[in-house]
Parts: C-alpha cells; structure tokens; sequence
C-alpha cells in the first residue's frame, strides 16, 4: 500500500525534474543545435523506458508502474528545490 503524501512528494520532484530538463534542452538547443538536443532528449527517453520495464518485470502495472518510471527518471528534482 502507497503513502498518499509520499506519492505526491515524489511525483512533485518528478515534474520539477522534468521542467529542468525541459529548460536544459531549450537552452543546449539555443546553444549547440539539435544534434546534443536529441542525444539528452534520447538519453531521458531510454532511461524512463528502462525503468519501465525494470518496473514492469518485477511486477508493477498500469499508472502506478508509469508513476514509478517517471519518479525514477525525472524524481531528482527534489534535490534542486530548497
């Protein structure tokens, strides 16, 4: 059983994640071109599909499984808030 307030912390940090990641590829794109966009934007997109299915094998399913996915690719975002 999932702690309600826990899940929303993690997924919280999940979507400040992801907008970094989101600003870090405007300004790569600004800066070098698409080339080094698509290769960070590839690297984020294998790691969530590796953690999907690392997630998937070990028996998680539907939205909680793609809520584990995401917290695990983009939950770093906790550390960059105060």
């Amino acid at each position: 059983m999932t702690d309600d307030s826990r899940s929303s912390t993690d997924v919280r940090g999940g979507h400040i994640g992801l907008t970094v990641t989101i600003i870090a590829l405007i300004v790569i794109t600004s800066l070098s071109g698409p080339r080094w966009t698509l290769i960070v934007a590839g690297s984020s997109t294998a790691w969530f599909i590796l953690a999907l299915t690392l997630i998937h094998i070990s028996g998680g399913r539907g939205r909680e499984a793609v809520r584990r996915a995401y917290v695990a690719t983009f939950g770093w975002g906790d550390y960059v808030t105060p």
